[in-house]
């Protein structure tokens, strides 16, 4: 159980960061596709390697999808801030 704690929280982590990137780039050129993809491989091989089964990928995906717009939103109220 606390494996799977462990990497939510570590998916939830990583992806903020990419979505604070990604929302500085326009939608669907080369660098927003990079910064969607670029946490996958290491998320599936934290997966892999706490032998977490797939069953919960979907999950973790849904967790990823939020810490992209957390990282997102952060981003925007950057800018609402110093605008």
């Amino acid at each position: 159980m606390e494996s799977i704690i462990f990497i939510m929280l570590v998916t939830f982590l990583i992806n903020i960061p990419f979505g604070w990137l990604r929302e500085g780039v326009k939608k669907f050129s080369f660098l927003w596709f990079v910064y969607v993809h670029t946490p996958i491989p290491f998320i599936v091989a934290l997966r892999i390697a706490l032998r977490i089964p797939w069953k919960f990928a979907p999950f973790l995906i849904l967790i990823a999808i939020f810490g992209q717009y957390a990282g997102a939103k952060i981003r925007r109220k950057q800018l609402a801030i110093t605008n």
